[in-house]
């Protein structure tokens, strides 16, 4: 089985190819294909292949399924005592891929 682990938004993902992935917004219309070169692992059969930061010459293709948001996060801000509530809400912006392939160097 094949994975690898790529970085995108500040963060790190382990993915395999014809997995579906939720990360950060990303810059792409539904459908286009996008290519991640930050590959800082590659995993096979044979062993794991360790990038100093990023593994050279590798590559993980992923197509864009849908930009949608997140779960609302709600903020509450209570002084006590003194009558002073503040509410507000937040969804993040995400965009849902859908790998493709991974190629090693």
């Amino acid at each position: 089985m094949t994975y690898a682990v790529i970085r995108t938004g500040g963060k790190q993902y382990r993915v395999t190819p014809d997995a579906v992935l939720t990360v950060e917004k990303l810059e792409a219309e539904p459908g286009a294909t996008i290519t991640f070169h930050d590959v800082l692992a590659i995993g096979t059969d044979a062993g794991v292949t360790l990038g100093a930061p990023t593994v050279p010459g590798a590559k993980v293709t992923a197509t864009v399924v849908e930009q949608t948001r997140g779960d609302k996060v709600i903020i509450f801000k209570k002084r006590r005592r003194q009558n002073s509530r503040r509410k507000n809400g937040h969804r993040q912006h995400q965009t849902v891929l859908k790998i493709a392939e991974i190629a090693a160097a």
